[in-house]
């Protein structure tokens, strides 16, 4: 088995000054500028947040909700496996007994710290029960402190599935 040499570009002195790469640059930026400077209504900006994007997919991973069985409670059985999957560590689960014959346990808490999340989507497919979905199609969460951030169950069965969503 031989060495085999691979020859190097970029060693003439033309190459190493990157003038021509630096102006090729700058020849690219000011043709897309003068184009978008003859044709502005026809360039593809939106007025963010006064107009909102309506062209999510349906792939979209949006906040978080819990979902609900018919009688308004969560389907969420407190198995702690979304909370074991999530790699960044944001849920936090604490469980009480139920009575209701739909399962043993449900969670007393339930909170999802958006601020540590980072919408990877694996507390959705650990999820047994499906009690825990990402399709609300929420893209824009503000808040003006921390605290405002951290989802309790309360608020989780309050998000909506989006609406121009189609079901599964």
């Amino acid at each position: 088995m031989g060495i085999k040499v691979v020859k190097r570009h970029g060693k003439s002195f033309k190459d190493r000054l990157y003038l021509p790469a630096i102006a090729g640059g700058m020849k690219t930026t000011l043709r897309h500028f003068t184009k978008n400077l003859k044709d502005i209504d026809n360039l593809k900006t939106m007025q963010y947040p006064e107009v909102q994007p309506d062209d999510l997919t349906e792939r979209y991973r949006g906040v978080h909700r819990l979902t609900k069985w018919e009688d308004e409670s969560e389907k969420c059985v407190a198995c702690y496996m979304c909370a074991t999957a999530c790699p960044a560590e944001c849920i936090f689960i604490d469980a009480e007994e139920r009575f209701d014959d739909k399962a043993e346990k449900r969670p007393k808490e339930f909170k999802i710290d958006l601020l540590e999340c980072v919408f990877c989507g694996y507390c959705v497919e650990a999820c047994p029960c499906d009690a825990i979905r990402m399709d609300t199609g929420i893209f824009s969460f503000t808040g003006s402190k921390r605290e405002d951030f951290v989802l309790d169950k309360k608020a989780l069965m309050k998000n909506e599935r989006a609406k121009d969503l189609s079901d599964d």
